[in-house]
């Protein structure tokens, strides 16, 4: 099937009109463009959910509700072209690409998706009115798209988690899928914002994928052991400034005392800030704690 793109939402109403006809399902991939490895891993994995001549949506739309002052929106990475590419190759049929008055035509919207207490830890304790902007364009895109399906990647996972959160608290409708988090051969997950990193700053960022590997090879000591021994790997190279390590369960609340558990990393390597988190199965004790863990 030929990719094909739009941009308005009749045009986006027009394309899946076929589908929707032969009670076909749609897969929905939300991004913010600039895509890479990691995102044709997202779109195999929204291909594979849906049957044979069923409709996969690619989103490409820079939301800027989800960038606080400071942030990096004027900067972010705009390879419009080479996503097209990315996204035939991948197996999209459909490539919505909206202007920012297309999705938000009466300006910032009056109404949007608070993310509960969820919101205001982690990511939304450092990026305050990060997950509001976040949960307000995908509940817009679920209401445009119409999707039975949408995939994640777990390489945001706090993000995986509200909106999975999201979709069942307020009936939705949509299957919320995670994907495995892509890596580049050392070990840095990929990401859009991989590419402000320098040579020298590519090779500091290792020690995050490094400190996860090192905390998650000691869940058999427990809790205070994952946290110690990946404080330690993170310690050990200065041009990493550590936001937050934390330790919690698979649904960010606090960690438990055995089983599987999720720590989660955020650092500024240079002028990069990156986000990265790994699966841990705990076989012993937790420091006790909040939800966010212990923290840099």
């Amino acid at each position: 099937m030929t990719l094909t793109v739009v941009r308005t939402r009749e045009e986006l109403g027009a394309a899946l009109e076929g589908t929707r006809s032969r009670r076909g399902r749609v897969a929905l991939v939300p991004t913010m463009g600039a895509l890479h490895a990691g995102h044709a891993a997202l779109i195999g994995h929204a291909r594979g959910a849906v049957r044979p001549g069923d409709a996969v949506v690619v989103s490409i739309f820079l939301n800027p509700l989800q960038f606080g002052p400071g942030e990096d929106l004027d900067r972010y990475p705009r390879t419009f072209e080479a996503d097209l590419e990315l996204c035939a190759e991948h197996g999209a049929d459909l490539v919505f690409a909206p202007a920012v008055e297309e999705v938000y035509p009466g300006g910032d919207p009056q109404v949007g998706v608070d993310p509960g207490p969820l919101g205001s830890v982690l990511e939304g304790a450092s990026r305050p009115g990060h997950y509001r902007g976040v949960l307000t364009v995908v509940a817009k895109l679920f209401g445009l798209v119409r999707p039975d399906v949408a995939v994640f990647g777990e390489k945001d996972y706090q993000q995986l988690v509200l909106v999975r959160r999201m979709s069942a608290d307020l009936c939705l409708g949509v299957e919320v899928l995670g994907a495995d988090t892509v890596r580049e051969p050392g070990g840095l997950a990929l990401s859009s914002r991989n590419a402000y990193l320098s040579h020298t700053d590519r090779e500091a960022a290792l020690a995050l994928p490094r400190a996860l590997r090192a905390g998650a090879a000691a869940g058999g000591d427990g809790g205070d052991a994952v946290l110690a021994v990946a404080h330690a790997v993170l310690a050990g190279e200065p041009a990493v400034q550590l936001d937050y390590l934390a330790l919690t369960s698979p649904e960010l609340t606090d960690a438990p005392a055995q089983g599987e558990a999720r720590l989660l990393v955020a650092a500024r390597v240079g002028t990069t800030r990156l986000i990265d988190n790994l699966a841990v199965r705990l076989s012993a004790a937790v420091v006790g704690g909040d939800v966010v863990g212990a923290t840099g």
